[in-house]
């Protein structure tokens, strides 16, 4: 077993950070400033872990002593990425194009510490089937929770939830880290 310190999640998304909370993990939060860049040519799975890695890379080297966790959420459509909305219109448009359609939500997770050598990434992927939205229900929900800080423009823990028809896989995956996965992993370091 691998025992660690200070825990430092390398994300400033509210939903990550809830998520830990919600399994009762103590962390500090340190933003890494990492440029998501979508249009690399990567698969979508080496996609997120790509992110995920950077991102706990570029702060594990400031703490080297500390357990940096980084994660990188993607939505993929039609072997299409979506990543986060730049406007309305985007935002409008991703919502359509997913509209009474399953994707694919990827989340890529990173875990490093540096003085123990530790450097350990891994991904998960669960299906979204959406029931067909309006028009009405895409600009309702844009203008109400402006889902622009979210990959495929949609948060599945808000009033979205209602056009959710079926998901496969894990559920906190979606919104933006497989704590079973996730929990698995932490365990085994310690």
């Amino acid at each position: 077993m691998l025992s660690f310190g200070q825990i430092i999640l390398a994300s400033k998304s509210p939903r990550r950070q809830a998520l830990l909370h919600q399994i009762g993990l103590d962390f500090a939060v340190i933003i890494s400033g990492i440029d998501e860049d979508i249009s690399i040519d990567l698969p979508p799975d080496q996609l997120a872990e790509h992110f995920a890695r950077e991102k706990a890379h570029a702060v594990a080297v400031d703490y080297p002593d500390q357990l940096v966790i980084g994660a990188d959420t993607i939505v993929v459509f039609d072997g299409r990425i979506l990543g986060k909305p730049k406007d309305h219109e985007d935002s409008f448009n991703m919502l359509s194009t997913l509209s009474g359609n399953t994707h694919q939500v990827i989340t890529g997770v990173a875990l490093q510490l540096r003085d123990k050598n530790l450097d350990e990434t891994f991904h998960e992927v669960t299906s979204v089937t959406f029931n067909t939205l309006s028009d009405r229900d895409i600009n309702y929900y844009i203008d109400t929770y402006n889902p622009f800080d979210k990959a495929g423009s949609y948060g599945i823990q808000d009033w979205f939830a209602v056009f959710v028809k079926h998901i496969d896989g894990c559920f906190y995956n979606v919104m933006g880290l497989p704590l079973a996965n996730f929990w698995e992993r932490i365990n085994k370091l310690g």
